[in-house]
């Protein structure tokens, strides 16, 4: 219709909008690589595997082992000497505890830590080197080096000094492969990867005794694996985090009085083995780096459980919106069955306005329907908003009695139906999109309401037409579900925003108390519902009458269109924002009304692309049945909320099938349009209006007598 010119749309926001996403995603795979790990020891490799390229004496060696060399050289501990081992953590229910139990025995010990973990406790790590312990390295997110690529290999080693050096200020050397034991059962695969670290200067360590204490065999079970046989001395395998660790605890305190009485010596795994220490002072580029991943992770942990809380909040207001969706339109349905006591038939003169801009596909089916009505005293109007494609030649041809053609230089869609109402004769009027097909009884059901003096405005019942592709089929279940459940609610709530431009009836004196149909708003429909509340009328909803139209038929007219809505919807917002103080309609339409739009028409789209990027992350992190179960469940709640409306319009089930497929694409086109709208308007362009190419499909499809489509 109306031209305005528009500078260039704004596309970074784009680019943005992809980057801010996969900034997202990388935030919350990180924090699913670093949370919920598990620990323990022992193989996870096939038996065969275990021996293939490990030299003999690495199997048969001590389990400090310098791989840097040509030759592997190994080291043990001598007799009587005992280095405890922790891995895993640290953990902050269970490495203070087992930090007391060492301090109040005197004993010294080495702590492998996981790097991830020591970003959550950099405090806890810290106590441990003061406490005079030693650490070394878990790997980042307790990796099996044997079965990770090389580059993921060198990422978790790299990434766990950064994270000890940012938090203590040292970085380490020694390094115990999670998933790992005793020399002798070593794999191949690991004997790699531990050749591999040492080129990048670590020194492994295994274990002479594996307490296999993460089974939680029990307190004596523990203390008998951790006992050297014979006072012979031993690498010693414990684990103070990645589960529960009381078994450990006790066992610990047990054997450290017990052992020392034996003669036995607690130390660090360096000292053990007679070698300089293990950790070296840390370069400021490291620490550096390791508070700045130490941050990252922070701020992962921080954006995943913002976005639980998110998807928390979305499902709980979801849940809420269809209660009270249901719940309304329950009471719509008592209203109608049991209107209360009978009033007079409305049957006064009607004046249908039908603004016309390029509508040859349609205007003579929609002037057909209108004549055919079956109402006694009707005049139509057709306004011609200077139409280049001969729709105002086409209706005049069709010389209807009752129909007159008003001719107008191209002034847009609210220009042309202010003529209409300047014209018409009628005190009731209805105003109808030029591809808009009413069937025989829609014009008097319509204004049946006007019996009652207080409603200014009644919106009808607009159904899509052409639904049998796909994209019509989408349309039609959100006609029906979302715009109709919406208007029985809006009805009983006395807070309807907007009658459809499709098929709307008003009395004369309100639009011209309103100022006619305003034009500095795109979506003028919505722009005028609200003016009429705000004027204190009320505005009701009929679902008998009845009116089909032509929906879009490619994604690239749906979008325009939803565009223009959009973006009108929140310039009318914008406008009336100030109906939140006032009392009476104007105050319904403000505090019920305007919230109810912020919240699901702007706000949760908003969040859409953002839950749709969790859910790729679950696939990444979660089960697979809990989302398959989730998801499942969604949809048929879905199901039964279209199966309902569907049911309340007394329409056919069969277009459900594709509801699960509106889901997966329809949907985030739909939220994309929200997004395109907000950027417009924050950055202030002017949108100029989006018209849709008409085909003429609906009125072939339902002809002049309003028959439903199959």
């Amino acid at each position: 219709m109306a031209r305005h010119i528009a500078r260039r749309d704004p596309r970074a926001h784009w680019v943005l909008l992809v980057l801010a996403l996969f900034l997202l995603l990388a935030a919350l795979s990180l924090n699913g690589l670093v949370s919920g790990l598990g620990g323990g020891s022992g193989q996870r490799h096939d038996a065969d595997a275990a021996a293939t390229g490990v030299p003999r004496q690495v199997n048969t060696g001590g389990p400090v082992l310098r791989l840097d060399r040509d030759e592997p050289v190994s080291r043990a501990v001598p007799d009587r000497t005992i280095a405890l081992t922790f891995d895993d953590g640290p953990d902050p229910e269970w490495t203070p505890q087992v930090l007391d139990v060492l301090r109040r025995h005197g004993a010294r010990a080495t702590f492998f830590v996981v790097g991830s973990r020591v970003n959550e406790n950099p405090e806890l790590t810290r106590r441990i080197l003061a406490e005079g312990h030693e650490l070394g390295s878990h790997t980042y997110t307790h990796a099996d080096l044997g079965t990770a690529p090389a580059w993921r290999r060198d990422v978790e080693l790299s990434l766990t000094r950064k994270a000890i050096a940012g938090a203590t200020g040292w970085e380490v050397t020694l390094l115990r492969p999670p998933y790992s034991s005793r020399p002798g059962e070593l794999t191949g695969a690991q004997y790699a990867a531990l050749r591999a670290a040492a080129g990048t200067g670590h020194v492994s360590v295994l274990s002479d005794l594996d307490t296999k204490d993460w089974q939680r065999p029990g307190v004596d079970a523990i203390v008998k694996a951790a006992t050297p046989a014979r006072g012979r001395g031993a690498v010693v395998l414990l684990h103070d985090g990645g589960g529960d660790r009381s078994e450990t605890v006790a066992a610990l305190d047990r054997m450290l009085p017990d052992l020392t009485r034996q003669g036995y010596r607690f130390t660090t795994v360096s000292e053990g083995v007679d070698a300089p220490a293990s950790m070296v002072k840390a370069s400021v580029g490291s620490r550096a780096s390791g508070t700045a991943l130490r941050w990252t992770q922070t701020g992962a942990r921080w954006t995943a459980g913002g976005m639980d809380l998110l998807l928390g909040i979305a499902l709980v207001l979801g849940v809420a919106r269809l209660a009270v969706q249901v719940v309304c339109a329950q009471r719509h349905v008592r209203r109608v069955r049991r209107p209360g006591p009978p009033r007079p038939a409305v049957g006064e003169p009607v004046s249908v306005i039908v603004p016309a801009y390029n509508e040859a596909a349609n205007i003579a089916a929609t002037v057909r329907s209108l004549v055919a009505s079956a109402y006694p005293a009707l005049e139509v109007i057709v306004v011609d908003d200077g139409s280049s494609d001969g729709t105002a030649d086409i209706v005049e041809r069709m010389r209807l009695r009752g129909v007159r053609v008003i001719r107008q230089a191209n002034a847009g869609k609210p220009a042309a139906l202010n003529t209409g109402i300047r014209a018409a004769r009628a005190n009731l009027l209805v105003l109808v999109d030029g591809d808009t097909v009413f069937q025989p009884d829609t014009v008097h059901r319509l204004v049946q309401g006007f019996a009652d003096p207080t409603v200014g405005a009644i919106s009808g019942n607009t159904k899509v037409a052409n639904r049998r592709r796909l994209l019509g089929r989408w349309q039609h279940l959100e006609y029906v579900i979302g715009f109709n459940l919406d208007r029985r609610m809006y009805d009983v709530l006395e807070c309807m925003p907007t009658i459809p431009g499709a098929i709307g009836a008003f009395r004369r004196e309100v639009l011209l108390a309103v100022g006619g149909v305003p034009s500095d708003t795109l979506a003028e429909d919505t722009d005028l519902t609200m003016k009429v509340l705000r004027a204190g009328w009320r505005v009701v909803y009929e679902e008998s009458a009845i009116a089909w139209t032509e929906a879009p038929s490619t994604l690239r007219q749906l979008w325009r269109q939803r565009y223009r809505w959009c973006y009108g919807t929140m310039q009318a917002m914008w406008k009336h924002r100030h109906a939140l103080r006032e009392p009476g309609a104007g105050g319904k339409l403000g505090r019920r009304g305007l919230p109810y739009l912020t919240v699901f028409q702007i706000v949760l789209p908003l969040a859409a692309p953002a839950v749709d990027v969790y859910a790729v992350y679950g696939l990444l992190f979660l089960p697979w049945s809990n989302l398959v179960l989730a998801w499942a469940g969604l949809l048929l709640l879905q199901g039964l909320t279209a199966a309902y409306a569907l049911r309340l319009d007394r329409e056919r089930y069969g277009p459900l099938w594709s509801l699960p497929f509106q889901q997966l694409v329809y949907r985030q086109l739909m939220y994309l349009v929200v997004v395109q709208s907000v950027v417009t308007a924050l950055v202030g362009n002017r949108l100029r209006w989006q018209r849709m190419v008409r085909t003429g499909e609906a009125a072939a499809l339902i002809g002049v007598q309003g028959r439903a489509p199959s």
